[in-house]
């Protein structure tokens, strides 16, 4: 694959740097491109079926049915209940995944965390399970790969920057470029939480800074501040998602004053439910 390509922009003043992890794919895109290229270079014949479970918003949901729709794999996908509504919008991740061939399977909440955790103990070797947001260990081969055309690319900043979920992506960056500071910040859940997720990959490296948000924020919650840095961010020239970004923006411009390039990770697919949301709240006219 020819390595994205890397672009700037200005924001509040600042040149930022922008690796275009964004461009490789419509919906096998960003960091999920790179976490899932181990099974993208597996055969087609290893195996069968993949299973995963998170929300119906999430970005790695929809990559992976992109990927099993082009590896001819059946894709079974666990979320918690959702109502009617939601079941039937024609908009969003959750419509496009099942779009491409995903098979959704709702969990009453009170029995949703005993279904998952037994999902890897009836498994068969035509089978394989990705944990919710991609986070495989086997992740760090894509992660490697993204490093080296970092390195290849000799981009003029000192500082790497990247959204977190499970933390896996500004993980195993840190561990791969260690010359480099890696700002992340926890998009789901506190510090702790990003903290705990991470640590069960691996050792973290002191070159991973994790910047705490100003507030706490209820993951993919309409906030107005949110909405004013995507349409800051859009203004520049390239969209970035209205989830992970933001968060990830708003730490970086309050919190940082070097040079830095943001690893883009794709996601925004999802902006149309989203900006539906804002517009439902009264928050965007």
């Amino acid at each position: 694959m020819t390595p994205t390509p890397i672009s700037s922009i200005v924001l509040e003043g600042r040149e930022f740097f922008v690796k275009r992890d964004d461009l490789v794919d419509k919906y096998l895109t960003g960091n999920k491109f790179r976490k899932l290229h181990p099974l993208l270079v597996t055969p087609n014949k290893a195996f069968d079926k993949i299973i995963s479970y998170g929300g119906t918003q999430s970005n790695a949901m929809l990559s992976i049915s992109a990927m099993c729709k082009q590896k001819g794999w059946e894709y079974i996908y666990y979320t918690k209940e959702i109502s009617k509504t939601q079941e039937e919008k024609n908009i969003g991740n959750l419509y496009l995944a099942k779009m491409l061939g995903m098979n959704h399977i709702q969990i009453p909440h009170t029995k949703y965390r005993t279904v998952i955790n037994e999902l890897q103990f009836n498994l068969d070797e035509k089978t394989f399970l990705i944990d919710q947001g991609g986070a495989i260990v086997d992740a760090k081969e894509g992660l490697d790969i993204l490093a080296e055309e970092i390195r290849e690319q000799r981009p003029n900043v000192k500082a790497l920057a990247t959204p977190s979920g499970t933390g896996t992506t500004a993980l195993f960056l840190a561990l791969s470029l260690p010359e480099y500071i890696v700002y992340t910040t926890p998009c789901v859940g506190d510090v702790n939480y990003l903290k705990k997720q991470m640590s069960a990959l691996a050792n973290l490296p002191d070159n991973l800074v994790i910047l705490k948000p100003k507030k706490k924020y209820h993951f993919a919650k309409p906030y107005p501040n949110f909405l004013d840095i995507y349409k800051k961010t859009l203004s520049s020239g390239i969209e970035f998602d209205l989830i992970y970004s933001t968060g990830m923006w708003e730490c970086l411009l309050e919190q940082t004053n070097e040079k830095i390039l943001y690893i883009h990770s794709g996601g925004v697919s999802g902006n149309e439910s989203m900006l539906e949301r804002y517009k439902n709240k009264r928050l965007l006219v």
